[in-house]
């Protein structure tokens, strides 16, 4: 298979995640980077082994057929709108977009330029995920009815250098991290129908607490303590609990309860973890592992051993590319997920239920097979 050529806009913290891990996929070559700031593109590109580039020389670069928009979420529209133009297929980190009218827009671009669209996230293909997925789908705990996710903590200030995006509008914890558990439950379950939502801002500020700016302080203008209640298109109903205010708890990630059993999913934010069932006369276990080549712990996580397998969903879609296929992170799941997420917003500011105006199917399961067939 000819590999596409892989450039990066955006030369921060995660781009040494794509850079270091696309090598494993066949399909991908990763050949520049670029940033807005110059001394970042060269450095990261001396790191990896790339050349270093301007942002218009990278969009004009004729061995670039694909570009990673790793840029803030601010500018992701923006952004991933430039390389379309510059007739390149596009691939973003999460969010996509910051709204569904820039979500249209973006998708009536490429389908007129006969381009591909990805977004993170991508742990759904993850070998944790695409287990509980199969059990779902082989009808293990029965069609499911409801659940209960919580990804709950306090926030990024205490590690991240430069946090002050988080506590902005496009970011929050519904932003940034809901993509992850919105992404996973449309892959475990379908689109989703409606929802409605509280919200609050518990802390007007953050204190940094790393790096060269250590103690200085970060004004907070979006609501950081959500609580919401999702009804999906085939009845379901579930709580999602997104908060940075929380010093601890003891909230499950995800649980999804089905007519004939339990489903305990581990954390949609990586792509490895325990899945568990449960159900009627049969105490909580583990599920067998399926020896998913994504489920395989290969990154030393400090206090753990994890599986980390992103770029997996970006070399899906280049293999896409050459099997005129469709791919399983594409646009419509990630417009999707960004209609979930702001109608969550925007019901907690109206206290109103607020009906999706997006739907998609169900992303391809991504098999052993199908992932073994990724690698390099």
């Amino acid at each position: 298979m000819e590999k596409l050529g892989v450039g990066i806009i955006g030369c921060g913290n995660i781009s040494a995640a794509y850079l270091r891990l696309g090598p494993l996929f066949k399909a991908l070559d990763m050949r520049a980077v670029a940033d807005i700031n110059m001394d970042a593109a060269k450095a990261r590109a001396e790191e990896f082994g790339v050349r270093a580039s301007s942002v218009a020389d990278l969009l004009a670069a004729e061995d670039i057929d694909v570009v990673v928009n790793l840029t803030i979420p601010a500018v992701h529209y923006q952004v991933t709108r430039q390389i379309l133009e510059a007739g390149k297929h596009a691939y973003s980190e999460k969010p996509l977009v910051l709204t569904l009218e820039e979500g249209e827009s973006l998708r009536g671009l490429a389908e007129a330029r006969g381009l591909r669209v990805g977004s993170a996230p991508d742990t759904f293909l993850g070998g944790a995920h695409q287990l509980a997925r199969a059990a779902i789908d082989e009808g293990a705990v029965g069609r499911i009815i409801g659940g209960t996710c919580h990804v709950m903590g306090h926030g990024m200030e205490a590690w991240h250098p430069n946090p002050d995006f988080f506590y902005q509008p496009g970011a929050g914890p519904v932003l940034d991290i809901g993509p992850y558990y919105v992404t996973n439950l449309i892959q475990l379950i379908g689109p989703v129908k409606q929802v409605t939502a509280m919200a609050s801002a518990t802390f007007p500020t953050r204190t940094i607490g790393n790096g060269p700016r250590e103690g200085e302080t970060v004004t907070v203008n979006t609501p950081t303590n959500i609580h919401a209640i999702l009804e999906f298109a085939n009845g379901a109903i579930v709580t999602l609990g997104a908060s940075w205010d929380v010093w601890s708890h003891d909230h499950a990630n995800m649980e999804l309860y089905g007519e004939d059993g339990s489903i305990f999913v581990p954390d949609p934010n990586f792509f490895g973890g325990a899945v568990e069932v449960a159900g009627p006369g049969v105490d909580r276990h583990p599920l067998p592992e399926r020896d998913h080549p994504f489920g395989i712990p290969n990154q030393d996580d400090k206090t753990r051993f994890v599986a980390n397998y992103r770029c997996a969903g970006l070399a899906d879609m280049a293999q896409a590319v050459a099997e005129g296929r469709n791919h399983r992170c594409d646009i419509d799941l990630a417009v999707h997920a960004v209609d979930v997420m702001t109608g969550i917003l925007r019901a907690a500011e109206t206290g109103e239920f607020v009906a999706m105006t997006t739907t998609c199917e169900r992303p391809e399961a991504l098999s052993p097979t199908d992932a073994a067939a990724l690698l390099a």
